[in-house]
């Protein structure tokens, strides 16, 4: 390699989203003429440089390089209007000279283990930490009198009005005082790959004066020192199997890459001040301008006075400071000091969203888009969904096709992978039990869905990336739920896939899933997965299979959920004697059976109770199955209030150990606690367990207690106080009771009457 050729190369170091290193490479290149211009960006996206410079295309872009072989790997080259590397392009395609990408390719740099240390992100900013609390940058820019290097950066940088013969000098000195020490192995391994597609240029027969590279400074640095080692490239591992694009960027997700180059931490500022060839001042008015009519929006007063005046005060601040334009930092502190009279509350809130703003780029259409992004991007639009980086929510309602057509389009997405949009409730006041999934039976039952939806540049990417399972989002749905059936270890997992089937339209999925189901039901000896599907599929009963457009039709459905429920019956018994940490998802199950049996026409409500009297009869099952069976018969209408009395009394009696007796009033209370305490009977029962317990035993019972009345609220609280009195024939006393519970003075209750002071001690310790 010879290194001396290299050096005398016309070479303009670059920082990334910089608009003045933008404006004076303009002002170098125009001078220069150059036949050929290098870029630092992937050699194989060459191809695209005529889409990127197309007028169609509108910044913010970015080069999307994935892998084809199903590894989830993909990488991003984001440009905005004022990137120097995408302003070269431009002006090479508009002057007639060759332009190339000279980085290493896509396929190489999805293979490169960016996990492994110092393979971050290059930036030309990064350099060796003297000290583990402050890198050399900010140590550098706090020296100057600077609060942070991006405040360093604009004040030394941007703000000046550069010419290409002292910005050159200057931005390579710089980086090479940050890149003192010892260079990561990576971007050496780059430095000679870019190295070598420099000679080749000029070994094909170009001056090598009229060769012009356009790369990041610390790679310019290294080409000039000749610090590069032809070696260094045979480390670079084989490129993997990929495909390179164009997709559109924005500037939220510019904003995010801080480090990563300057002019990101604000993109619409930088963009405003390259629109205005680097006049800062103007850039910083036009932002004012901006700031004013969005306090105006919300009420605030904000005068052409007060913009006028936050304007002086920034250029104030900036001519105290010596720099030669207000950057970022004045621009904040004069909004808050005028716009916002001190109260930086806005600023946080709102008006910093504008300067790093919303702007989503445009790709031509020559690029061509796969076809799960044309298929996004027109749902998107015949459906007038939010296409902007910003959050919006919006509600759909499920009693036409065309918003029933819309949630399915976006459970697809959902159930893809694919980022854009999430379920932030029903949009309704009425709350159910699920409300909080997204998909499955909680899905299948809303009658409202409110979304909120987002476009980031990861929706394009995943869609990309998607294309290997599916030419279409059902197909890649479809593709997706199959791989979950597959995985599906018991009946609920294989339900659960059914109900996103119908949820997102997939109907071949769906006949699939009942298929597994059957299969799965039929060994399933877990009583919560049984009872799970038998929900599912009595929701599809109830519900229909509509959405899906199923050819199997509801009679299958039908006959397949009243196989597993009569299923789930058989196993009630067994998997109620068991140990207590297998309780809780027992009398979950429990629950659903009893939902299922009196929701469900074709259900065995007549075997379901039987299996709740069994339960309720049993002392071989655990006493909290018991108690439970006890409440959901009596809910059921099919115990009357004197056999519950009974049935409780026998249960707390003193025959019977006082943990038992415990964990049967715990399960008892989990059906309805207010209509059981306000039935005299079942609260005499309960005063008298609570009245009989031995101390010692009380508190080894007490955890036990404490869980199961801790769960009351006030109503059932006041109506178990009431019958507590009533019991104890303490009534003419119950007004005032009532009066000082809902006070909650307890003082004052133990002053009315030691009786009743005595009552409510009683209860206190679970209450």
């Amino acid at each position: 390699m010879d290194l001396a050729l290299l050096a005398r190369v016309q070479h303009f170091p670059v920082r990334h989203h910089s608009p003045r290193t933008t404006a004076v490479l303009l002002k170098w290149l125009e001078r220069v003429k150059p036949a050929v211009v290098l870029v630092e960006g992937p050699c194989d996206a060459t191809a695209l440089v005529d889409v990127l410079c197309d007028a169609q295309t509108r910044p913010p872009v970015a080069i999307l390089g994935y892998r084809t072989d199903g590894t989830p790997s993909s990488s991003l080259w984001p440009f905005a209007a004022y990137s120097p590397e995408y302003q070269a392009l431009k002006w090479a395609r508009a002057n007639g000279a060759r332009v190339e990408f000279i980085d290493i390719p896509v396929g190489v740099a999805l293979a490169v283990d960016r996990q492994a240390p110092g393979l971050g992100v290059e930036t030309e900013a990064q350099a060796p930490v003297p000290d583990e609390a402050m890198p050399l940058t900010e140590a550098f820019a706090r020296s100057q009198g600077h609060r942070s290097f991006e405040e360093f950066w604009e004040a030394s940088f941007e703000a000046p009005d550069w010419s290409p013969e002292q910005f050159r000098p200057v931005l390579t000195a710089w980086a090479e005082v940050v890149n003192a020490g010892p260079r990561q192995a990576y971007h050496r391994q780059r430095d000679a790959f870019m190295a070598r597609k420099v000679l080749e240029v000029v070994g094909s027969g170009v001056a090598p004066e009229k060769v012009a590279v356009v790369a990041g400074a610390a790679h310019t640095a290294a080409f000039l020192a000749g610090d590069v080692d032809p070696e260094e490239e045979a480390k670079l591992p084989e490129a993997g199997p990929c495909a390179v694009t164009v997709i559109p960027y924005s500037f939220p997700r510019l904003a995010e890459q801080l480090g990563y180059g300057a002019g990101n931490r604000a993109p619409h500022f930088y963009q405003k001040a390259h629109e205005a060839n680097c006049d800062f001042r103007r850039a910083t008015l036009e932002v004012l301008l901006d700031f004013a009519a969005h306090l105006r929006m919300r009420g605030f007063s904000a005068s052409l006075s007060d913009v006028l005046e936050a304007y002086r005060l920034a250029v104030t601040l900036s001519d105290l400071r010596e720099k030669s334009a207000p950057g970022l930092d004045e621009l904040r502190e004069a909004t808050v000091a005028t716009l916002c009279r001190g109260d930086a509350t806005h600023v946080d809130g709102f008006l910093w969203k504008s300067v790093i703003g919303h702007e989503v780029g445009q790709v031509a259409s020559r690029i061509g888009q796969n076809s799960l992004q044309a298929e996004f991007w027109r749902e998107v639009g015949e459906r007038r969904l939010p296409r902007t980086d910003s959050p919006e929510t919006f509600t759909l309602r499920l009693n036409n096709p065309v918003e029933v057509g819309s949630s399915v389009f976006l459970h697809r997405l959902r159930v893809a992978g694919i980022p854009y949009a999430s379920l932030s409730g029903t949009g309704s006041s009425r709350k159910q039990g699920a409300e909080g999934e997204a998909g499955g039976y909680a899905a299948l039952t809303r009658v409202r869905e409110a979304w909120q939806a987002q476009w980031t540049p990861s929706t394009d990417v995943a869609l990309v990336e998607k294309i290997v399972l599916g030419d279409s989002l059902e197909g890649v749905t479809t593709r997706v739920l199959q791989e979950r059936l597959t995985q599906a270890k018991t009946t609920a997992e294989a339900a659960d896939v059914l109900l996103e089937s119908v949820i997102t339209g997939c109907s071949q999925t769906v006949a699939q899933a009942l298929t597994a189901c059957d299969a799965h039901a039929a060994t399933d000896a877990d009583l919560p997965s049984l009872a799970s599907a038998a929900r599912a599929l009595s929701g599809l009963m109830a519900y229909g299979t509509s959405r899906a457009h199923s050819d199997v039709g509801d009679e299958a459905v039908a006959a397949l959920g009243e196989k597993t429920f009569n299923r789930a019956l058989l196993r009630v018994r067994e998997a109620s004697a068991c140990a207590p940490e297998a309780v809780p998802p027992v009398l979950d199950a429990l629950r659903t059976l009893q939902e299922v049996a009196l929701s469900q026409p074709r259900a065995d409500k007549a075997a379901w109770f039987a299996e709740a009297r069994g339960l309720m009869e049993s002392h071989a099952v655990h006493p909290a199955t018991s108690g439970l069976a006890t409440g959901l018969l009596y809910l059921a209408r099919e115990l009357p209030e004197a056999d519950v009395a009974l049935e409780v009394g026998r249960r707390l009696s003193a025959a019977v150990e006082p943990s038992d007796a415990a964990a049967y009033l715990e399960g008892f209370l989990q059906v309805n606690a207010l209509v059981l305490v306000k039935s005299r009977d079942v609260v005499k029962a309960l005063d008298d367990f609570l009245t009989r317990v031995e101390p010692e035993r009380f508190r080894q019972t007490l955890p036990i207690l404490r869980r199961a009345l801790g769960a009351l609220g006030a109503t059932e609280r006041r109506y178990l106080m009431e019958n507590v009195m009533g019991v104890r024939q303490l009534k003419d006393k119950g007004r005032a009771v009532k009066a000082v519970l809902e006070e909650k003075d307890k003082a004052t209750l133990k002053d009315l009457s030691a009786d009743l002071g005595k009552a409510l001690d009683d209860l206190d310790d679970l209450l």
